[in-house]
């Protein structure tokens, strides 16, 4: 049950930050994939609104539960998140290079974008029960890697899905750091990746396909094949610079409806909403990020107690992570590695799992003033 408190404390400043950024987002996939004269184009802009009303029902039912019981519930969830992204190699549609999509009739869903808020979920628990500050020493961390970093990571590389991959890797020490930490065991932790660099890089490239050994070249250097390997970056830098500083204006840009930017409502929807409204609109876009950033953080400095503390930080994370190698990317400041812009990307799972994330945000903040039992 609802108490009248918890009703009246709702976080309409997330929600409205997340339809505004929805919203952005909806007009910008239309700008980016509005039909050439005679021809024919799936409407996008229409699919992905379907999906902002679908979120928006599915965030307002998840402030509706008690988010203790994500704590209860959070080694389940886990495990059956590692279950289906297993399920994924096995029955998996292909798509991209990748196998990620479970299909299910007409649909189809990517696991691995809900995965990552049961695996926060996890860690969160694992760590409120280990007191505040945490002071985790160099077993902790290793054998909360175990328990919860490595299945995950092997995985998702099997997809593969390095982007993911990645984001799972900063999420879970940016909680440790979160947490607390021993100087000495930030120290080890230091000199041991330093020092195993070469070696886990090396197996690293070896591990990845063609495609992606190319997305690290080019990122290094765009130059070396323009019309190739380098063409997303270079047309991205392109879409970006000719917005200037107020922008071509809305439907006048010409990278996605020409149709010279790949992927351009999905992973480059940045470049295209840049060129079109310049670098203010990239400013306003980053100030509406970074409020919902903050507000996570304010979340889990006020939450009433440390699983939400932990599961507010780490989820807030989550969103920064993302928006941070989306934009590297568009901007070739970090290689190509398919991560979407929250709310804005086009794609109904990842849009739906981003929406979720904001609703146990909301829900932890609701809730701060419930009393325990």
């Amino acid at each position: 049950m609802i108490d009248r408190r918890t009703i009246k404390n709702f976080d309409w400043f997330n929600l409205c930050i997340v339809l505004s950024l929805s919203i952005i987002g909806v007009l910008t996939i239309y700008s980016a994939t509005r039909p050439l004269p005679g021809v024919e184009q799936p409407p996008f802009y229409l699919k992905q609104s379907y999906w902002i009303l679908f979120s928006t029902l599915g965030l307002l039912l998840i402030t509706g539960i008690d988010y203790r019981w994500f704590q209860r519930a959070a080694y389940l969830l886990f495990v059956i998140g590692i279950i289906l992204l297993v399920l994924v190699l096995a029955v998996g549609r292909k798509g991209l290079g990748a196998q990620r999509w479970i299909p299910l009739g007409p649909l189809s869903f990517q696991p691995a974008e809900f995965f990552k808020i049961f695996f926060i979920m996890a860690i969160a628990r694992y760590l409120s029960g280990l007191g505040c500050p945490a002071n985790l020493t160099l077993k902790n961390i290793m054998k909360m890697a175990g328990i919860f970093l490595f299945a995950a990571v092997i995985l998702l590389l099997k997809q593969p899905d390095l982007g993911t991959a990645i984001m799972f890797v900063f999420i879970f020490f940016a909680l440790i750091m979160v947490a607390g930490v021993k100087r000495k065991t930030i120290l080890i932790i230091v000199l041991v990746a330093l020092i195993s660099i070469p070696f886990i890089g090396h197996i690293i490239w070896d591990g990845l396909k063609e495609y992606q050994r190319n997305r690290i070249v080019a990122f290094i250097e765009p130059a070396v094949d323009p019309l190739g390997i380098g063409y997303h970056i270079t047309q991205s830098k392109v879409a970006i610079g000719s917005g200037g500083f107020l922008g071509k204006g809305y439907l006048h840009g010409t990278q996605g409806f020409l149709r010279f930017l790949p992927e351009r409502h999905t992973d480059f929807i940045f470049s295209i909403f840049s060129e079109e409204w310049g670098f203010v609109g990239a400013l306003l876009l980053f100030v509406l990020y970074l409020l919902l950033l903050l507000r996570s953080l304010d979340t889990a400095r006020k939450a009433k107690d440390l699983f939400g503390t932990y599961l507010s930080a780490g989820l807030g994370f989550m969103l920064a992570f993302y928006f941070v190698i989306n934009i590297g990317m568009t901007l070739g400041i970090m290689p190509v590695v398919g991560v979407p812009l929250p709310f804005l990307s086009y794609g109904g799972t990842a849009l739906l799992s981003n929406y979720i994330a904001i609703g146990i945000i909301m829900n932890v903040r609701m809730r701060r003033f419930s009393l325990f039992y």
